[in-house]
């Protein structure tokens, strides 16, 4: 069994990616709904909101934060759990122990653990998952996306990079080893179509280009919920299930940057 099989059914098993699914669903369509060009919103206000919602309904989801379940009132618990969803984001909502999931940031990075297993966010401009470009993210995304390759599928990490090139991955690389094995959870949002894209894979420093992953599965292509949960369709659009060798949207540079700029990652 690959590393991407084990990783995959374990956190499909636990309910892990059901709750990631949900929260990233939640986020976006209440995104959607208060997103006006006429009243200012642009692509980085839309990205800013997206993400910051995104955290909020991951921490929900998996009861992390402030929505830890500690007062011992479950009213309460759930009042503030609930608060400002829909009624569809309330009777979709995974129904997850609370101590399944746990925050693990990295370097001030918001991050999420199950075991040994953790994950952390990127955003990127829709149609460019394939070629995220990790060189130009954090220090942290870099570390990550630098990590060793459990099942390298070709003879060096640094083939087809340039000297200079080698020389800043290996010095990346020589770093302390991170504590958990982590992942990344990728989205994307296009304002215009409504069309959305969330995967979870093993990132692929890729500082001369070339694909940014080892492995990445699409978490839209998966019913949102396991067992008796309900399992609604998107309440929006989404793209492609597939995308190895799809056409991919040009965008100018400046934009990504902007972008990155204003999704508040770290």
């Amino acid at each position: 069994m690959s590393e991407q099989q084990e990783v995959i059914a374990e956190l499909g098993d636990a309910g892990v990616l059901a709750g990631v699914r949900w929260a990233y669903l939640s986020a976006t369509a209440r995104s959607l709904e208060t997103y006006s060009e006429p009243d200012g919103h642009d692509s980085a206000w839309l990205g800013s909101t997206r993400y910051t919602l995104f955290r909020d309904r991951l921490d929900r989801v998996f009861a992390c934060e402030r929505y830890a379940v500690d007062s011992g009132n479950d009213d309460a618990d759930l009042d503030l759990l609930y608060d400002q969803l829909s009624e569809k984001d309330i009777t979709a909502m995974p129904k997850l122990n609370a101590d399944v999931v746990r925050r693990a940031n990295l370097n001030g990075s918001p991050g999420w653990a199950y075991g040994q297993i953790r994950f952390l966010l990127a955003s990127c401009v829709f149609g460019n998952l394939d070629r995220l470009p990790w060189s130009q993210k954090s220090q942290t995304k870099q570390q990550v996306a630098g990590q060793r390759n459990p099942e390298p599928s070709q003879p060096s990490l640094f083939e087809d990079l340039t000297p200079e090139e080698v020389g800043g991955l290996e010095m990346l690389a020589s770093g302390q080893e991170l504590d958990l094995t982590t992942y990344v959870v990728a989205h994307s949002l296009d304002p215009l179509s409504q069309q959305a894209e969330l995967v979870l894979g093993r990132a692929r420093l890729n500082a001369g280009g070339g694909q940014a992953w080892h492995w990445r599965y699409d978490l839209l292509g998966t019913p949102s919920a396991a067992g008796g949960r309900r399992t609604d369709g998107t309440p929006f659009p989404t793209g492609p299930n597939t995308v190895p060798d799809a056409p991919v949207r040009l965008r100018r540079s400046v934009e990504e940057r902007r972008n990155d700029r204003s999704s508040g990652e770290v």
